[in-house]
């Protein structure tokens, strides 16, 4: 068949259009933008449990964010006081992750060791007679005079004394990697962090080689730092134990003006087989923080 030009050009337009709409943000094949987010959006799928950072939505009351969450189908809440626990159950969801010694104060420095052996103690007793399963835990900010090699050694002496407790308690202890590299905000990057790297952290798990002791995998921390997030994710999942998102650059929400491709990302999980909770820890920037949520929710519902 002969092509002549004007076939030739019209063929070329028909294959770049094509190319768009395969392209287009707005699609399955990535984050939809923030004019086409659905505010009547509830969760349909399941196939991800997905819950929820309360200190992200501050200043919105918890009680009213908890609602909010249970209207959208969100299954658990994490980041909130204890005195918001009968709330979170009252509506018929979990606790997904109980706060310990916090992420400035940690092992690293022995000095902290007390205060972080008490702290963890206590979450893992409230774990346990209250039927919650994960407890978060940091490395700390680097000390001066401890090198790598001692603050790590530092990390695994305060995480030993803990962990038979928690394993007697059938309770997780999740190490959070945080990322270094951010210095915009005290919450959206945490310069001189030690467990900045994550493939250092899960090299530490591996050391302390306790099924009770598993890494918590930011998805946001982990882009900026090391980013490879699917591959990690698929290397990594024997010794996941929680996920966290948010968009990048500026850990807002999860639409078409950051990077991360999350559909992709939440697809990889499931195919993981991770039977856990994927917790949503943006900061909303949009007006209406209702409606960021639902976004946020609809895009991980693969």
């Amino acid at each position: 068949m002969k092509l002549t030009r004007r076939s030739a050009l019209k063929t070329a337009a028909g294959s770049m259009a094509a190319a768009a709409v395969i392209a287009s943000p707005s699609n399955s094949l990535g984050q939809t933008p923030k004019k086409k987010a659905n505010p009547k959006f509830r969760i349909k799928n399941g196939r991800i449990k997905q819950s929820i950072m309360g200190w992200t939505f501050k200043p919105m009351p918890i009680p009213e964010l908890a609602n909010l969450c249970k209207e959208v189908g969100l299954v658990a809440m994490e980041g909130i006081s204890r005195d918001n626990y009968p709330l979170v159950k009252k509506l018929g969801m979990d606790v997904s992750l109980v706060g310990s010694h916090g992420f400035k104060k940690g092992p690293v420095d022995p000095k902290n060791h007390d205060e972080c052996v008490a702290k963890l103690t206590d979450a893992i007793e409230l774990c346990a007679a209250a039927g919650y399963k994960r407890v978060i835990t940091f490395t700390g900010m680097k000390a001066k005079d401890i090198d790598d090699e001692l603050a790590e050694k530092n990390c695994i002496h305060l995480w030993k004394k803990v962990l038979s407790l928690a394993e007697k308690k059938n309770v997780t202890l999740c190490l959070e990697h945080l990322n270094s590299r951010d210095d915009s905000h005290p919450m959206k990057g945490h310069p001189g962090y030690f467990g900045d790297d994550v493939d250092h952290c899960v090299k530490m798990i591996e050391k302390i080689g306790s099924p009770s002791f598993k890494l918590l995998f930011d998805v946001y921390h982990v882009q900026i730092m090391n980013g490879d997030v699917i591959r990690r994710i698929r290397q990594y999942k024997d010794v996941i134990g929680h996920y966290h998102t948010a968009g990048n650059p500026g850990r807002a929400e999860l639409d078409d003006t950051q990077e991360i491709n999350y559909p992709a990302v939440m697809k990889a999980i499931v195919k993981t087989g991770y039977d856990g909770y994927v917790a949503q820890e943006f900061i909303p920037t949009w007006d209406d923080k209702s409606l960021a949520l639902r976004h946020a929710a609809e895009i991980c519902d693969v």
